[in-house]
C-alpha cells in the first residue's frame, strides 16, 4: 500500500517538521519506504510518500502515540480532496524485471 500526502507550504521549518513526521512513520510495524520530496518547479510544494506491507499496517500506524505527536498535526495540513492511498499492482525493477501484485478489489478464488 503506498500512501501519497500533497502538502503546500513555504515555512523554513517545514523540511524539518515533515522528516520528525516520517521518522515517527518509519518506527512503526509494516513499515516499508519513505520518501520526502519538494517540486522542482514550486519551492512551496512537497509530496510525502510511504509504503506500508498493507493497508491495515498503515491504519494501524495512524494510532501510534509519536505519530499522533508529530505526523497527524503535518498531516492535518495536507493539500485536501485529493486520493492519498494507492495499492501497488506492479513493480519493475532495473533491468526490466516485473513484479505482479494482485488488486485487493479483485474477487478471491472460491
Amino acid at each position: 500500500m503506498i500512501a501519497l500526502t500533497h502538502f503546500a507550504d513555504s515555512s523554513a521549518d517545514f523540511a524539518d517538521r515533515a522528516r520528525a513526521a516520517l521518522a515517527a512513520l518509519a518506527a512503526r510495524p509494516g513499515y516499508l519506504r519513505g520518501t520526502l520530496a519538494r517540486s522542482t518547479d514550486d519551492p512551496a510544494a512537497w509530496l510525502l510518500l510511504t509504503e506500508w506491507e498493507n493497508v491495515g499496517s498503515y491504519r494501524r500506524a495512524l494510532g501510534g502515540y509519536d505519530v499522533k505527536l508529530t505526523a497527524t498535526p503535518l498531516l492535518a495540513s495536507a493539500v485536501p480532496d485529493l486520493p492519498a492511498g494507492f495499492e501497488s499492482l506492479a513493480d519493475i525493477a532495473p533491468g526490466g524485471v516485473t513484479v505482479l501484485h494482485r488488486s485487493d478489489r479483485e474477487p478471491r478464488p472460491s
